[in-house]
């Protein structure tokens, strides 16, 4: 029983997570949409612009139907970071599962504003700008437009997407609606969510780490996706899926699985490879106070044990994770204590997963 104490068994599961993502490159930059819109679908995107628009001046929120918020970081192409989130919707209160979503990323320090056009422009001047506006491209550093079909009654709906830009504070405003308004007898129900988001420098060549994701379960991929395929599936990295868990609640019969992505190591000057040690600590949460529970072994990632084809300079992910069974913990609160050391570097960093086992 002490040993037990001292170390958790780790499920082969893990393995598994690291395995499936390690080659993955870094996260490009999704592409905005511009799917060919019907009539219909463009009138629902300037009714919500419009509202964006009217909450960022200061006018009152519709809030027809609950939503939260929950992202994750990740490291990006072009100096900019990859923010997948999910958004929880309360979808029983829908007459229609057809829903529009417009998302737009606003930096804290103010928008961009156009500029009103000259009093004295001519037909041609306008068009001139028109030309312009058009290779200039959006004025907020992200935004995108999506169509679903919602699952409505008594569960909460679940819908993911993502955006990248740098590091910063921004604001981002979600609008949703659905489609009842056509039917006279149903009444259309419309939320603007805002939502602000502190994007961490991950570039900044500091040792660092993507979000701690805890998964549901990873899903190996048979082919890589398409750039429309990734809007609708941003937890795809390299050749797996992940699925992230909707609550931090875990049943006792279950797992915890998580994993993150380590960033900004040094590299070993003969093997080429990084150096670096991942450990584990659970402590228990009683009356107010913690004490330690138990510990797995550490997750070592050196020359010796990541892949002989892995290649930083490839754009190779360092990829962390762990699968540990919670039948063997009583229920209550936990909080993990995960230490990265860089030995190339000499750097550590630590990082805290809080998570409550249930029965």
């Amino acid at each position: 029983m002490q040993s037990w104490r001292r170390s958790v068994a780790v499920t082969s599961a893990a393995a598994f997570l690291v395995a499936s993502l390690w080659s993955g490159g870094l996260l490009a930059q999704q592409s905005k949409q511009d799917k060919k819109q019907s009539k219909d679908e463009k009138k629902e995107v300037q009714t919500l612009v419009k509202l964006v628009d009217g909450v960022m001046a200061g006018q009152p929120a519709p809030a027809d139907f609950s939503v939260s918020w929950s992202d994750n970081f990740m490291k990006a192409t072009e100096g900019k970071t990859y923010v997948p989130f999910t958004l929880t919707m309360d979808t029983s209160k829908l007459a229609n599962p057809g829903m529009a979503m417009y998302f737009r990323v606003v930096p804290k320090a103010g928008a961009t504003t156009e500029a009103a056009p000259a009093a004295a422009s001519t037909d041609k001047d306008k068009d001139k700008d028109k030309d312009k506006d058009k290779k200039k491209g959006s004025q907020y550093p992200f935004e995108d437009v999506h169509f679903f079909q919602a699952t409505t009654g008594p569960q909460p709906f679940q819908l993911s997407r993502a955006f990248a830009v740098p590091a910063g504070d921004y604001d981002v405003y979600v609008a949703l609606q659905d489609d009842a308004g056509k039917d006279s007898k149903s009444p259309q129900q419309t939320t603007v969510l805002k939502q602000s988001v502190s994007v961490p420098d991950l570039w900044n060549g500091k040792l660092s780490t993507s979000s701690i994701i805890l998964a549901q379960r990873v899903e190996r991929l048979t082919a890589p996706l398409s750039a429309d395929e990734q809007a609708d599936h941003p937890y795809v990295i390299g050749n797996a899926q992940i699925v992230p868990e909707t609550s931090s609640k875990l049943a006792k019969s279950g797992q915890l699985s998580l994993i993150f992505m380590i960033y900004n190591t040094g590299i070993d000057a003969t093997t080429k490879k990084p150096n670096v040690t991942v450990e584990y600590e659970f402590y228990q949460k009683t009356n107010g106070a913690e004490k330690f529970f138990n510990k797995t072994s550490p997750q070592d990632f050196n020359a010796q044990t990541l892949p002989p084809g892995f290649d930083p300079a490839a754009g190779h992910q360092l990829v962390a994770g762990q699968t540990v069974p919670l039948a063997t913990f009583p229920v209550g609160d936990y909080r993990l204590n995960i230490k990265v050391t860089d030995k190339t570097s000499g750097a550590s960093i630590t990082k805290d997963v809080n998570f409550s086992v249930v029965s």
